[in-house]
Protein backbone atom coordinates (compact mmCIF):
# COMPACT_ATOMS: atom_id res chain seq x y z
CA UNK A 1 0.00 0.00 0.00
CA UNK A 2 1.18 3.41 -0.40
CA UNK A 3 0.80 6.43 1.77
CA UNK A 4 -0.24 9.88 1.92
CA UNK A 5 0.18 12.03 5.08
CA UNK A 6 -1.92 15.61 4.64
CA UNK A 7 -0.31 18.12 6.74
CA UNK A 8 -2.23 20.90 8.14
CA UNK A 9 0.25 24.58 7.82
CA UNK A 10 1.55 26.19 10.91
CA UNK A 11 -0.20 28.87 12.62
CA UNK A 12 -0.92 31.90 10.19
CA UNK A 13 -1.33 35.64 10.82
CA UNK A 14 -4.63 35.84 12.42
CA UNK A 15 -5.55 39.44 12.65
CA UNK A 16 -2.88 40.71 10.67
CA UNK A 17 -3.19 42.74 7.29
CA UNK A 18 -1.90 39.65 5.70
CA UNK A 19 -2.96 36.81 7.22
CA UNK A 20 -1.40 34.19 4.43
CA UNK A 21 2.07 34.75 6.04
CA UNK A 22 3.40 32.23 8.97
CA UNK A 23 3.46 33.77 12.44
CA UNK A 24 6.41 33.78 14.55
CA UNK A 25 4.71 30.71 16.91
CA UNK A 26 3.88 28.99 13.33
CA UNK A 27 7.70 29.24 11.58
CA UNK A 28 8.57 27.66 15.07
CA UNK A 29 5.78 24.52 14.67
CA UNK A 30 6.85 23.91 10.95
CA UNK A 31 9.88 23.39 12.54
CA UNK A 32 8.96 20.78 15.27
CA UNK A 33 6.88 19.27 12.02
CA UNK A 34 9.65 18.46 10.34
CA UNK A 35 11.07 17.00 13.63
CA UNK A 36 8.58 14.91 14.19
CA UNK A 37 8.06 13.45 10.50
CA UNK A 38 11.70 12.98 10.54
CA UNK A 39 11.15 10.92 14.25
CA UNK A 40 8.66 8.88 12.48
CA UNK A 41 11.09 7.99 9.64
CA UNK A 42 9.08 9.27 6.12
CA UNK A 43 10.97 9.56 3.41
CA UNK A 44 8.34 10.66 0.71
CA UNK A 45 8.66 10.13 -2.75
CA UNK A 46 6.61 12.64 -3.46
CA UNK A 47 5.88 16.10 -1.80
CA UNK A 48 2.89 18.22 -2.69
CA UNK A 49 1.72 22.02 -1.58
CA UNK A 50 -1.39 24.26 -1.98
CA UNK A 51 -0.54 27.64 -3.72
CA UNK A 52 -0.44 30.03 -0.44
CA UNK A 53 2.19 31.38 0.97
CA UNK A 54 1.21 29.42 4.27
CA UNK A 55 1.62 26.01 2.82
CA UNK A 56 4.82 26.98 0.95
CA UNK A 57 6.28 28.42 4.09
CA UNK A 58 5.18 25.20 6.51
CA UNK A 59 7.20 22.97 3.81
CA UNK A 60 9.96 24.84 2.88
CA UNK A 61 10.77 24.78 7.17
CA UNK A 62 9.28 21.64 8.01
CA UNK A 63 11.50 19.73 5.42
CA UNK A 64 14.53 21.40 5.94
CA UNK A 65 14.20 19.94 9.95
CA UNK A 66 13.36 16.92 8.61
CA UNK A 67 16.89 17.01 6.58
CA UNK A 68 14.28 15.96 3.18
CA UNK A 69 14.82 17.41 -0.05
CA UNK A 70 13.01 20.69 -1.06
CA UNK A 71 11.84 19.46 -4.20
CA UNK A 72 8.12 20.39 -3.67
CA UNK A 73 4.58 20.04 -6.35
CA UNK A 74 2.08 22.92 -6.29
CA UNK A 75 -1.51 21.89 -6.47
CA UNK A 76 -3.95 24.70 -5.92
CA UNK A 77 -6.42 21.85 -5.19
CA UNK A 78 -4.89 22.07 -1.86
CA UNK A 79 -6.08 25.34 -1.34
CA UNK A 80 -8.31 26.45 1.72
CA UNK A 81 -11.35 28.23 0.92
CA UNK A 82 -12.02 31.61 0.79
CA UNK A 83 -12.15 32.92 4.37
CA UNK A 84 -12.45 36.63 3.38
CA UNK A 85 -15.15 36.13 1.11
CA UNK A 86 -17.39 33.67 3.12
CA UNK A 87 -17.06 36.27 5.81
CA UNK A 88 -18.43 39.46 3.72
CA UNK A 89 -21.18 37.00 2.14
CA UNK A 90 -22.78 36.73 5.60
CA UNK A 91 -21.93 40.02 7.26
CA UNK A 92 -21.66 42.99 3.39
CA UNK A 93 -19.98 45.40 6.51
CA UNK A 94 -17.61 43.38 6.86
CA UNK A 95 -16.16 44.15 3.76
CA UNK A 96 -14.49 47.00 5.51
CA UNK A 97 -12.20 45.24 7.67
CA UNK A 98 -11.97 48.12 10.15
CA UNK A 99 -15.67 47.74 10.86
CA UNK A 100 -15.01 43.96 11.41
CA UNK A 101 -12.05 45.09 14.08
CA UNK A 102 -14.76 47.73 15.70
CA UNK A 103 -17.42 45.07 16.48
CA UNK A 104 -15.44 42.50 17.66
CA UNK A 105 -13.41 44.80 19.94
CA UNK A 106 -16.42 46.16 21.38
CA UNK A 107 -17.61 42.43 22.76
CA UNK A 108 -14.72 42.60 25.04
CA UNK A 109 -13.72 39.16 23.76
CA UNK A 110 -12.21 39.63 20.39
CA UNK A 111 -11.13 36.03 19.44
CA UNK A 112 -14.14 34.40 20.83
CA UNK A 113 -16.39 36.60 19.00
CA UNK A 114 -14.81 36.42 16.02
CA UNK A 115 -14.84 32.38 16.36
CA UNK A 116 -18.75 32.57 16.44
CA UNK A 117 -19.08 34.60 13.76
CA UNK A 118 -17.46 32.73 11.71
CA UNK A 119 -19.13 29.77 12.86
CA UNK A 120 -22.00 31.63 11.80
CA UNK A 121 -20.70 32.82 8.57
CA UNK A 122 -19.18 29.00 7.40
CA UNK A 123 -22.43 27.36 8.00
CA UNK A 124 -24.29 29.56 6.21
CA UNK A 125 -21.60 28.79 3.17
CA UNK A 126 -22.37 25.22 3.89
CA UNK A 127 -26.05 25.73 3.80
CA UNK A 128 -25.65 26.94 0.12
CA UNK A 129 -26.20 30.31 0.60
CA UNK A 130 -25.10 33.16 -2.13
CA UNK A 131 -22.43 35.43 -2.86
CA UNK A 132 -19.58 32.70 -3.15
CA UNK A 133 -18.15 32.30 -6.30
CA UNK A 134 -17.23 28.52 -4.84
CA UNK A 135 -19.75 26.66 -3.66
CA UNK A 136 -19.54 24.91 -0.52
CA UNK A 137 -19.84 21.85 -2.65
CA UNK A 138 -17.50 22.58 -5.25
CA UNK A 139 -14.87 23.28 -2.52
CA UNK A 140 -15.36 19.78 -0.64
CA UNK A 141 -15.11 18.34 -4.90
CA UNK A 142 -11.72 20.30 -5.41
CA UNK A 143 -10.27 18.61 -2.30
CA UNK A 144 -11.31 15.40 -3.06
CA UNK A 145 -10.49 15.65 -6.29
CA UNK A 146 -6.69 16.93 -5.45
CA UNK A 147 -6.14 14.44 -3.22
CA UNK A 148 -7.64 11.53 -5.32
CA UNK A 149 -5.27 13.16 -8.07
CA UNK A 150 -1.52 12.53 -5.73
CA UNK A 151 -3.40 8.88 -5.00
CA UNK A 152 -2.81 7.79 -8.39
CA UNK A 153 0.76 8.75 -8.47
CA UNK A 154 1.37 6.92 -5.22
CA UNK A 155 2.81 3.30 -5.68
CA UNK A 156 2.69 0.24 -3.75
CA UNK A 157 5.36 1.21 -0.81
CA UNK A 158 5.88 4.97 -1.79
CA UNK A 159 4.66 8.34 0.47
CA UNK A 160 3.19 11.62 -0.30
CA UNK A 161 3.55 14.52 1.83
CA UNK A 162 0.70 17.34 1.11
CA UNK A 163 1.31 20.51 2.63
CA UNK A 164 -2.31 21.74 2.71
CA UNK A 165 -4.98 23.22 5.30
CA UNK A 166 -7.98 22.32 7.80
CA UNK A 167 -10.43 23.07 5.56
CA UNK A 168 -9.39 20.53 2.34
CA UNK A 169 -8.26 17.89 5.46
CA UNK A 170 -12.05 18.30 6.99
CA UNK A 171 -13.60 17.81 3.23
CA UNK A 172 -11.53 14.74 2.40
CA UNK A 173 -11.78 12.88 5.75
CA UNK A 174 -15.70 13.73 6.06
CA UNK A 175 -15.83 12.27 2.96
CA UNK A 176 -13.63 9.07 3.47
CA UNK A 177 -15.61 8.45 6.47
CA UNK A 178 -19.08 9.35 5.82
CA UNK A 179 -19.59 9.55 2.15
CA UNK A 180 -20.74 13.02 2.19
CA UNK A 181 -19.89 16.45 3.69
CA UNK A 182 -21.80 16.53 7.04
CA UNK A 183 -19.15 16.17 9.16
CA UNK A 184 -16.90 19.24 8.18
CA UNK A 185 -18.36 21.64 10.38
CA UNK A 186 -17.09 19.38 13.07
CA UNK A 187 -14.08 18.82 12.06
CA UNK A 188 -12.69 21.84 10.66
CA UNK A 189 -12.91 24.14 13.62
CA UNK A 190 -10.93 21.24 15.79
CA UNK A 191 -7.91 21.01 13.23
CA UNK A 192 -4.72 21.31 15.26
CA UNK A 193 -1.90 23.73 13.40
CA UNK A 194 0.74 21.10 11.72
CA UNK A 195 -1.63 18.00 12.72
CA UNK A 196 -0.59 15.35 10.55
CA UNK A 197 -3.76 13.28 8.96
CA UNK A 198 -2.25 9.42 7.09
CA UNK A 199 -4.26 8.05 4.22
CA UNK A 200 -3.56 4.66 2.86
CA UNK A 201 -3.90 3.74 -0.40
CA UNK A 202 -4.50 0.47 -1.21
CA UNK A 203 -6.67 -1.89 -3.29
CA UNK A 204 -9.45 -0.73 -1.69
CA UNK A 205 -8.78 3.04 -2.78
CA UNK A 206 -8.19 5.44 0.19
CA UNK A 207 -8.84 4.76 3.95
CA UNK A 208 -7.92 7.00 7.03
CA UNK A 209 -5.98 5.21 9.35
CA UNK A 210 -5.42 8.79 11.55
CA UNK A 211 -6.51 11.87 12.01
CA UNK A 212 -5.60 15.17 13.47
CA UNK A 213 -2.35 13.36 14.83
CA UNK A 214 -0.68 16.61 16.74
CA UNK A 215 1.39 14.73 19.27
CA UNK A 216 4.16 16.66 18.31
CA UNK A 217 3.08 19.86 19.78
CA UNK A 218 0.45 18.50 22.62
CA UNK A 219 1.27 19.38 26.11
CA UNK A 220 3.93 22.45 24.49
CA UNK A 221 3.30 26.04 23.95
CA UNK A 222 3.02 25.19 20.12
CA UNK A 223 -0.23 24.12 20.18
CA UNK A 224 -2.73 26.29 18.51
CA UNK A 225 -5.58 25.64 16.30
CA UNK A 226 -5.72 29.06 14.85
Amino acid sequence: MGAIYLVRHAQASFGKKDYDRLSPLGERQAGRLGEALAARGVTPDLVVAGAMQRHARTATLALKAAGLPMDVEVDEGFNEFDHDQVIVAHKPAYQRRAVLLADLARTGHPARAFQEMFAAATERWTLGGDGYTESFTEFCDRSEAAVRRTADRVGSGQTAVVFTSGGPIAAVVSRLWSGGDELWLRLNPVTVNTAITKLVVGRSGLTVVSHNDHGHVDGTDLLSYR
